[in-house]
């Protein structure tokens, strides 16, 4: 029988081993993480080897020293730590995070991670399981916490950012790039004069240098992209238009001997419209141009002028191109012409060229053949003289067709020669003409030449060959010439350019017993840009008509300074300045010109 001794002793022992079993209990409790995830709201278990950081995070547990807590030394956004520690989480927490407040022992909300004592005399955050409760080092801290977990979870940022309405597009603004002129057709293919052998060839000598010279320098020339034209985009074209407005002075309108020359007050009205299409493959693009002078003093020699070119270019496949093209040119032919006859006539009669070309180029490797055939013709206006008859031109009038061949060959980008073969014949309207010879005729020319382009500051094409030119009339004999072609663009520096045309060819005449002209056309430019917006560009021509089986001879020189003031975009202010001289063994056909204009130039 049990005793009350021995019922208090068991209870004592009972006693005993329900203390004993709370104090194996309490490591278990001190490793409880029960801090509230980020993402789902419940408690994470951080692993073997991790702590709970103050966000929430798991992060690589570390040493405290002694009489320092765990919220000690960490920084409240940055991560950086006065102990020279930081844990992992703290380390990768974003700038735009809210900080985390400090917080100390004993606290509402604080996890459970009380502190204990080693048997080292080290105090550690929470027990562990880990073989061993070191602090790791700095590179284990940056990579302990997942980058995926950066900052506190919140719903207020996500709804600023996905809640914004976007802008209404017609009220954001539209940048436009400047266009810097009309590309010149030339970087399609290669540069060709000005005025192409084939195309107005018969009528070239009948041109006066001022006039081939004022058309080369209409062209558009680089401008600096802070005040080159934007232009306007229809469809999938870039549209360029200008109007300029001159008034100035002409010291011989007519162009006639100084004898009768009469001068007038100038008025000079220009219009052009460049385009270009904006195709990812092939191209369409092209120049008009049209202009016209008026002398109230003179009005017998006011005059129009005009000219344009428009090219095609289809990329049929990676080898082939087709290339297409349609030209014209109206001028007025000089009262003093040696072809007109009539030096008492009153009006400038007008002469028209028009023509067009189509042609195929095939790609070998480096290899390249092309072919284009051309068709062109020329017209000329009836001639009034001072007693009301009228001269009859009709017989002038032809048509020409041409047949290109070009076989070029690659040696390298720079450097690429080529072997034109061109043959065309020309038929007139009339079978005889008004002194009744038939001046129907047959030519072919060979020329060698190539394109260059060395270190990209001289650019362009020179050809040189022999022309041969047959006429159906025995009384007409053959020609025989020299022939020289080209196009050159040297850039001499950053802001000084020169350019070079040249161009010959056998062209028509009405002479009695003349067979042909041969014709030598050359015009040197070279342009200065004193400012970004300030040019000068000075050029001069030269005009040769050598009249074959003649005593006629002809020879024309011509000037220019042109200044170009660019105030914006849009508004140019220009001053041009032309002389002309034309000696001719002809009497009455020399003349010599001075022309002053200054004006403006918008483009709208």
């Amino acid at each position: 029988m049990r005793t009350a001794a021995d019922r208090r002793k068991r209870q004592n022992s009972r006693l005993a081993v329900a203390a004993l079993s709370l104090t194996l209990a309490t490591p278990a409790l001190a490793q409880r993480f029960d801090a509230t995830s980020p993402v789902t709201g419940q408690p994470d278990n951080p692993g073997i080897g991790q702590e709970a950081a103050p966000n929430g995070l798991p992060a690589l547990k570390r040493s405290i020293p002694d009489g320092l807590t765990r919220d000690s030394g960490r920084s409240s956004l940055g991560g950086d730590t006065t102990g020279g520690e930081q844990t992992g989480g703290d380390s990768l927490r974003s700038p735009l995070s809210p900080p985390i407040p400090r917080q100390t022992l004993g606290q509402p909300g604080q996890s459970q991670l009380d502190t204990r004592i080693t048997t080292g005399g080290r105090r550690t955050g929470g027990s562990s399981t880990a073989p061993a409760n070191l602090a790791p080092s700095t590179l284990l801290r940056t990579r302990a916490a997942p980058p995926r977990r950066i900052g506190s979870a919140t719903r207020r940022v996500t709804q600023s950012v996905t809640q914004v309405p976007p802008p209404a597009l017609r009220l954001s603004p539209v940048v436009q790039q400047p266009v810097v002129g009309v590309p010149n057709p030339s970087t399609v293919t290669p540069i060709r004069p000005l005025f192409p052998l084939q195309a107005i060839g018969p009528t070239l000598g009948l041109l006066t240098p001022g006039f081939i010279l004022g058309t080369d320098l209409a062209r558009a020339i680089p401008t600096d992209p802070a005040f080159a034209p934007i232009g306007y985009q229809v469809g999938t074209f870039t549209v360029l238009p200008t109007f300029a407005q001159s008034i100035g002075y002409d010291s011989n309108p007519d162009q006639t001997s100084r004898q009768i020359a009469k001068g007038s007050v100038a008025l000079r009205t220009e219009a052009t419209v460049d385009f270009r299409s904006n195709w990812s493959s092939s191209s369409l693009q092209g120049s008009l141009r049209g202009s016209y002078l008026e002398t109230p003093q003179n009005e017998a020699a006011s005059r129009p002028t005009a000219d344009g070119t428009v090219r095609l270019r289809i990329d049929a496949n990676r080898d082939l191109r087709i290339d297409a093209e349609g030209r014209f040119l109206v001028d007025t032919q000089r009262t003093s012409s040696a072809n007109l006859q009539a030096p008492a006539a009153t009006s400038r009669p007008l002469l028209a060229v028009y023509g067009g070309s189509l042609g195929a180029t095939e790609t070998f490797n480096r290899l390249s053949v092309t072919l284009r055939g051309s068709i062109d013709r020329s017209e000329f206006d009836n001639a009034r003289l001072a007693n009301g008859t009228t001269i009859n031109q009709s017989d002038r009038n032809l048509n020409q067709y041409s047949l290109q061949l070009r076989t070029a060959y690659e040696v390298n980008p720079d450097f690429s020669p080529f072997i034109d073969l061109l043959g065309d014949t020309r038929v007139y309207d009339r079978r005889f003409d008004l002194t009744g010879v038939r001046r129907d005729s047959d030519g072919i020319a060979l020329a060698f030449g190539t394109s260059i382009g060395l270190a990209r500051s001289v650019t362009g094409e020179i050809s040189a060959g022999i022309q041969h030119r047959t006429y159906v009339d025995p009384t007409l004999r053959d020609i025989n010439a020299p022939l020289l072609n080209a196009a050159l663009v040297w850039a001499a520096s950053p802001l000084t350019t020169v350019r070079l045309t040249a161009a010959t060819g056998v062209t028509e005449t009405t002479i009695p017993g003349s067979s042909g002209v041969l014709t030598e056309v050359a015009t040197l430019e070279v342009q200065h840009d004193l400012l970004r917006n300030l040019s000068i560009v000075l050029g001069g021509s030269y005009l040769r008509n050598d009249y074959q089986n003649s005593t006629i001879r002809e020879n024309g020189f011509s000037a220019t300074a042109r200044v170009d003031y660019h105030f914006t975009r849009w508004l140019t202010l220009r001053g041009t300045y032309l002389y002309q001289k034309f000696d001719s063994t002809v009497a009455g056909s020399s003349f010599q010109e001075n022309t002053f204009l200054l004006g403006l130039r918008v483009n709208p």
